[in-house]
């Protein structure tokens, strides 16, 4: 018997059980629709449920934070459009509502002919005595003051003060981990902020522009549109339908 005859009579059932073995892992399995087809326990728990049954055909916004909802449905859909996520550091909530590490990859479901039918994907959160954590402490401070303070001007010399690094090497260390350079993060900061007072206020959106460290709101539609696939007035116009 070969490898892919075990794989088969093993069934897949069988198979995703066995991320349930797996400390910190989240599992899941979406449709094109975003809703839960499969995941494991511990996605299950971490999303405050006890059984399948109960999370089955649910969306990221039946148990999600609205806009961090919004986030994970447009991650599914640019990953249903090609591309990919893999070992993504975030800086998200754990399960008792403190902020920690976690490491996401996801990935377009495709049946035996080639066609999208959903996305499937598992994040792990990196414990502090990790390895992988261990290589990010340099940037911790420096990500913790730009969630802290996106509102204001930041320049990248007092960040590479707060981590002891030159610019240079901060710089490199955010391209390592990140994936992205400082002032990248710092924009994107902003407009995940910006997307949630968009979603739960109903303040103007030049307002939300400037209180999101956005001096120009031209500027900030472009950018806005840039990383969301739509200006804020489209997400606005989303919200009453």
């Amino acid at each position: 018997m070969d490898i892919q005859d075990i794989i088969k009579k093993a069934g897949v059932n069988q198979l995703i059980a066995a991320f349930d073995l797996l400390p910190d892992i989240l599992f899941w399995v979406k449709d094109t629709d975003s809703r839960i087809l499969h995941c494991n326990q511990h996605f299950i728990e971490h999303q405050g449920y006890k059984t399948l049954e109960q999370i089955l055909l649910k969306t990221d916004f039946d148990f999600s934070p609205k806009h961090l909802a919004f986030q994970y449905v447009n991650d599914d859909k640019r990953v249903m459009e090609g591309y990919i996520v893999t070992d993504r550091l975030e800086l998200n909530q754990t399960q008792q509502g403190e902020l920690g590490w976690f490491s996401t990859s996801k990935h377009a479901l495709k049946d035996h002919d080639g066609n999208v039918i959903g996305t499937y994907g598992v994040t792990r959160h990196l414990q502090k005595t990790s390895k992988a954590l261990s290589h990010v402490r340099a940037i911790e401070e420096p990500v913790k003051f730009i969630r802290e303070h996106y509102h204001r001007q930041i320049s990248i010399d007092e960040l590479a003060e707060l981590a002891h690094l030159s610019v240079s090497a901060l710089e490199r260390r955010f391209k390592k981990h990140l994936a992205k350079t400082p002032n990248q993060f710092i924009n994107e900061v902003r407009l995940e902020n910006a997307r949630k007072l968009l979603i739960e206020t109903q303040l103007p959106i030049s307002q939300v522009a400037y209180q999101c460290g956005f001096s120009e709101p031209s500027y900030f539609s472009k950018q806005f549109r840039r990383l969301f696939g739509e200006i804020p007035s489209q997400m606005r116009s989303q919200l009453g339908d």
